[in-house]
């Protein structure tokens, strides 16, 4: 019973927050009556972005999400995100319908440019399309990079750092080296 009334509070206080969010950002942003979010969470939505949030989006507290100048987020429904998830999006980032995201993912559609004239402080990035299929369940601490698509009923191990296309029905692990690799440096 408990439960119950806090995720009423949690759907209530939803829907007031996002209709506040919608009148600042009346044609950038989209969603469904029913949605619960924690009060914990944040969303940021720049100049002609688009944020769209289907039916049933759960997130907890921490979560973030990012949707910069220019760029685009697609949430499809039922799809929940644990604790301290970050979605940060330059260009497009399309999450399909009940994924399931463990705490503390990260999901970029970009990289910092190093190479550039005046490398990171430039603030130059590199972009590229992030796309997750139907039915995925991502790990804790999983790290998803720009430039990658993932099929429908993925399983993507926990502690992974992603990049690439992965077909439907793949198990993704992070392979790990134990070997300690000892840097050494000319002190001259």
């Amino acid at each position: 019973m408990k439960r119950t009334i806090k995720n009423l509070i949690s759907v209530i206080y939803t829907f007031v927050k996002f209709c506040i969010i919608k009148i600042f950002h009346w044609n950038s942003f989209s969603f469904y009556f029913i949605e619960r979010f924690s009060p914990g969470t944040e969303i940021d939505i720049g100049k002609n972005s688009k944020l769209i949030l289907e039916e049933k989006v759960r997130a907890h507290t921490g979560v973030k999400i990012r949707v910069r100048d220019n760029a685009k987020v697609r949430i499809g429904k039922n799809t929940s995100f644990n604790y301290n998830c970050i979605i940060t999006s330059h260009h497009e980032i399309v999450i399909g319908e009940n994924v399931m995201c463990g705490p503390n993912v990260l999901i970029y559609d970009h990289d910092h440019d190093f190479r550039v004239q005046g490398g990171i402080t430039a603030n130059k990035f590199k972009y590229g399309k992030v796309e997750i299929g139907n039915n995925v369940w991502i790990g804790a601490n999983t790290v998803i990079l720009r430039n990658t698509k993932i099929g429908d009923n993925c399983v993507i191990g926990a502690g992974s750092v992603v990049s690439g296309e992965f077909p439907n029905n793949s198990l993704i692990v992070q392979k790990r080296k134990t070997d300690i690799i000892q840097i050494q440096t000319n002190q001259g």
